[in-house]
């Protein structure tokens, strides 16, 4: 190999580098024709793109011309040199510039044009033209072969091809991702955290308070409460939007997996140990949310600590750490102060979580917020399921009675149970769960006692409005079921004004 050819060589293996850096468009281009410029003599060089959509031809990135000479060179396919080469997508080669007719300059960036040879090579892949690369050249009987050149200009431009479909894939990519944030900054934002109650605006008031900050944050609450749905909300409305959101729930996962998915861990580490990134380091950048944050073992309380206090993680079978900038929010249903009492729970670990602490209130103690949820769940599921339903008052009063174990979570899923299941477009109190009828407790607006008499009414009127619709409101097979007769079966539904499926009469056993 001799010296011209090692030299370019050398210049490809650069030109290669550069391009698979980074997807900095700009950047990465430039750097190639400064490359050709300092390796192999070529001057003034320029890398244009077609726009098939425009059919324009404009330059992206050049070497040895200003701004303003560049914003100058446009073209259009067959126009000069550079739109002949996109017209054919061959090669050309001018040996001096100052005797060819076609040669625009329209950049204006050769005042003497005296001397100066011109390459410009088609930048495609298989047939299609993305855009052409050109050079200066100044050749001596000592200097430079234009078969050579071009080339070296041709292997250039075929890199140059395959690094544009890439960063076209890229910047679809990158577009699908912006507009994903874009929606999901939407979906967690302050109007989605749905409540009126002095409670919940409390919730609130904090989380907006947090958002714009770094300040590590607990969240409590009981299951279903929507610890999570906070979590993103802080998340996607802080500085680190446009990071990572990384959740883990620290009761999902046995104890000897915990540490490698939390840390990270080298291949061989522990037995079927396989290299892993940990959740700390897949959120730098970003959020880590540890969910059920009382049940990390005793043995892993430590090294979160450390973590906290030193941002850096250190994987399983690794002695290098590794530094993480992520924000930390955690949450549990769990009294913490009874698991530091029972030394459980580290008390060190405790304080340092529980820097910015949120009690987000159950469902149970903010009652007024049910008729907000409801209306945003039904037009969300209906949304979804391209239906159109509502709520009668009478279901509606049932779902504001009933207690709601399950929280936010246990709503959302029944509301959306109900869009899915119903055939008409008004949900009725016979279409809700048994569960939100059968438990329903009535008290007295006198003395906040139970009264018998009035418990087993109620009992008796939800039994009749379950099992009418069961025989399609057959009010003979309705009062067999439920051991009553024809008669008292009437004389009940008018008594509790218990509302009867259109055109079916009281007296009508037979319908």
């Amino acid at each position: 190999m001799n010296k011209s050819e090692n030299i370019e060589l050398k210049a490809l293996f650069e030109v290669s580098r550069v391009l698979t850096s980074s997807f900095d468009l700009e950047k990465n281009l430039y750097s190639v024709l400064e490359i050709l410029s300092k390796q192999l003599d070529m001057r003034r060089g320029s890398i244009f793109i077609f726009d098939k959509k425009t059919e324009e031809i404009s330059i992206v990135a050049a070497y040895g011309l200003t701004q303003e000479e560049i914003s100058r060179g446009k073209y259009r396919a067959g126009e000069g040199i550079v739109g002949k080469v996109i017209e054919t997508g061959l090669p050309m080669f001018i040996p001096d510039i100052e005797k060819e007719p076609q040669f625009l300059n329209k950049t204006g960036s050769r005042p003497d044009k005296r001397g100066i040879s011109f390459l410009c090579v088609p930048i495609k892949i298989e047939d299609e033209i993305l855009g052409v690369v050109s050079a200066d050249r100044i050749y001596s009987d000592e200097k430079g072969e234009v078969d050579d050149d071009l080339r070296v200009l041709s292997i250039v431009a075929s890199l140059i091809a395959q690094f544009l479909k890439l960063w076209e894939s890229y910047k679809v990519m990158e577009d699908e991702n912006m507009l994903l944030r874009a929606q999901l900054k939407d979906r967690y934002n302050f109007p989605n955290l749905v409540g009126q109650s002095p409670s919940f605006q409390s919730v609130l008031k904090t989380v907006m308070k947090v958002a714009g900050t770094d300040a590590t944050v607990l969240l409590f609450g009981e299951s279903g409460t929507g610890k999570e749905l906070i979590a993103k909300t802080i998340h996607f409305q802080s500085k680190r939007a446009k990071g990572p959101f990384v959740a883990i729930n620290c009761a999902a996962i046995p104890e000897n997996l915990l540490e490698a998915e939390l840390f990270g861990s080298e291949k061989g580490a522990f037995t079927g140990a396989v290299k892993r990134i940990g959740k700390f380091e897949q959120a730098n950048g970003g959020t880590i949310f540890l969910d059920e944050v009382g049940e990390l073992p005793l043995t892993l309380q430590p090294k979160l600590l450390r973590v906290l206090q030193e941002r850096t993680v250190e994987p399983l079978g690794s002695s290098k750490t590794v530094k993480v900038d992520v924000r930390l929010i955690s949450a549990t249903n769990k009294d913490l102060s009874e698991q530091i009492r029972k030394g459980t729970f580290r008390e060190d670990l405790f304080w340092r979580l529980n820097v910015i602490p949120i009690y987000i209130p159950p469902l149970r103690d903010r009652k007024e917020d049910i008729p907000l949820l409801v209306e945003h769940y039904l037009k969300s599921f209906c949304k979804i399921y391209k239906k159109s339903v509502s709520i009668d008052e009478e279901a509606l009063r049932m779902l504001v009675s009933y207690d709601w174990p399950g929280n936010v979570r246990e709503l959302a899923n029944t509301i959306e149970r109900l869009v899915v299941m119903t055939e008409s477009n008004k949900i009725k109190l016979y279409d809700l769960p048994d569960t939100v009828r059968g438990v329903l407790k009535i008290k007295s607006s006198f003395s906040g006692e139970l009264k018998l008499p009035t418990e087993v009414e109620e009992l008796e009127r939800i039994r009749i409005m379950d099992t009418l619709p069961k025989f399609n409101y057959n009010i003979r097979k309705t009062a067999h079921a439920l051991g009553l007769t024809e008669r008292q079966l009437n004389y009940r539904i008018k008594k509790y004004g218990i509302l009867i499926k259109k055109g079916v009469k009281l007296n009508d056993s037979d319908n």
